[in-house]
């Protein structure tokens, strides 16, 4: 944990500037195991400290690599000496984002550090489990992965205080050859927010997903592909995830709305079916602690649900504290920084669709003729809200009922348009939270939905 040493510096924010000291380190923890042998070894800590200043709506930010207080004075000096020269080149007339103040924050997840030996054990447990209860597999990876983001973050005219986001991860990936030759992979990743002991203090818990993994890539092992074209489909929660981080998600950044994404002509438009609700969650929903919870940003702005589609039409956006001024609406804590040395940018944090009230048995049942479509190793998206995303785990659908498992295939589609073809929404919601998203820099997220009956292009062989 980081010791505050940034408090006394408070006294050197000037007046009729805008002001943020942020003191970070970053921790990583990783071992790899390839077929019982080790293969990656990794622990390593980044910190330092940043500061921006804002003046008449111009910015000006300084990061130095080194944790200290003659650090903090020296970022402070050059952010403010930035935006002063800045602002001699800006346009008149920028307005300064309104002072939103508040109480100190203390941190809710200490980082609680282990031994490297621990963690291999603990891989190598992983790893004894598969050799004796999945045979016929042809190889097996476990690797154990844990970040940190430690944060210390002083503001003039928002909120301070001292955040801690720690996760850690178990990864199994398990990959069988088909009677062609072809190699299938499946993985799955166990853990969640909190260090090594919150989520593997008895690594049991990962056994059963273990074994659901090696049955369904004997499924696939068996598997046969799609048929090309237009189709009615289930798409579990981790592909409407999937769908609300990368297809909607990204166009309702308000950086990129500005940067010309379909979103911004569609605001207070119907994007989507009025079954679907979408919120970038803070750090509850439906009365739980989500996957990643997000109290405090780093421009120091308590952390709220950012709802961006209601019953089908588009409400608003993510926004940092410049852009919601531009929008005339209140910022809800989306601007977030990986590294010390990296500015806050508008991200997301647990983007979500909202559970309706259908059961997946009912759903499955209703199709005739149709896929059902559970995981994605991959996808991409553009600002026209067009994306195509790879299906690593799906089975088909006939007569209402599951039939053989498929194999890798395709979706693709505009979010915008497929949405509104939804027509049944499950009751559950189906969190994923394991991945980083790498707009311009790294950042934890979580992403999450219900299973969903709409019609999309799926790829054939």
């Amino acid at each position: 944990m980081l010791n505050d040493i940034l408090s006394n510096k408070t006294s050197l924010f000037a007046d009729g500037f805008q002001t943020v000291l942020r003191g970070q380190e970053n921790r990583n923890r990783r071992v790899v195991f390839v077929n019982g042998e080790m293969s990656a070894n990794v622990r390593s800590e980044t910190r330092g400290v940043n500061a921006r200043v804002s003046k008449d709506g111009v910015q000006g930010f300084s990061s130095m690599a080194e944790y200290s207080e003659a650090a903090a004075e020296a970022v402070l000096k050059a952010a403010s000496e930035n935006a002063l020269f800045l602002a001699t080149h800006a346009p008149r007339g920028l307005k300064a984002p309104k002072a939103m103040p508040g109480t100190i924050f203390t941190p809710h997840r200490p980082i609680v550090d282990f031994e490297q030996k621990r963690l291999i054990d603990a891989c190598r447990e992983v790893d004894d489990y598969i050799v004796k209860n999945c045979p016929g597999i042809t190889s097996r990876r476990v690797i154990y992965s844990e970040d940190s983001q430690d944060k210390i973050i002083y503001s003039s005219d928002c909120t301070s205080g001292h955040v801690v986001n720690p996760r850690a991860y178990i990864y199994v990936f398990l990959t069988a050859t088909t009677k062609d030759g072809v190699p299938v992979e499946l993985f799955k990743a166990f853990g969640g927010g909190g260090s090594f002991e919150d989520q593997f203090s008895d690594l049991s818990v990962c056994y059963p997903g273990i074994q659901q993994l090696y049955k369904r890539l004997m499924d696939k092992k068996e598997g046969v592909y799609a048929e090309a074209g237009m189709k009615t489909v289930i798409l579990d929660g981790m592909m409407a995830g999937m769908l609300s981080h990368e297809a909607v998600g990204h166009t309702v950044e308000a950086d990129l709305v500005i940067g010309g994404s379909v979103a911004g002509p569609n605001l207070n438009k119907r994007v989507a079916s009025d079954l679907i609700t979408m919120v970038d969650y803070a750090h509850t929903a439906f009365g739980e602690r989500v996957p990643l919870p997000i109290y405090l940003d780093d421009e120091g702005v308590s952390a709220t649900d950012a709802v961006l589609i209601k019953d089908g039409i588009l409400t608003g956006y993510m926004n940092d504290r410049a852009s919601a001024e531009r929008y005339g609406v209140d910022p809800a804590g989306n601007a977030r920084g990986w590294l010390f040395s990296d500015e806050p940018l508008i991200r997301m944090r647990n983007t979500a669709i909202s559970p309706g009230k259908d059961k997946i048995e009912d759903m499955i049942a209703s199709v005739d003729d149709g896929y059902y479509l559970i995981d994605s190793g991959n996808g991409q998206a553009d600002l026209t809200g067009e994306f195509m995303f790879g299906v690593t785990l799906g089975y088909e659908i006939k007569n209402g009922k599951i039939g053989k498992a498929l194999l890798d295939t395709t979706v693709s589609g505009v979010a915008f348009e497929m949405l509104k073809t939804v027509d049944m929404v499950s009751d559950k919601i189906v969190w994923s939270s394991s991945g980083f998203c790498g707009k311009k820099q790294m950042i934890p997220v979580s992403m999450g939905g219900p299973a969903l009956r709409c019609k999309i292009m799926i790829g054939g062989r």
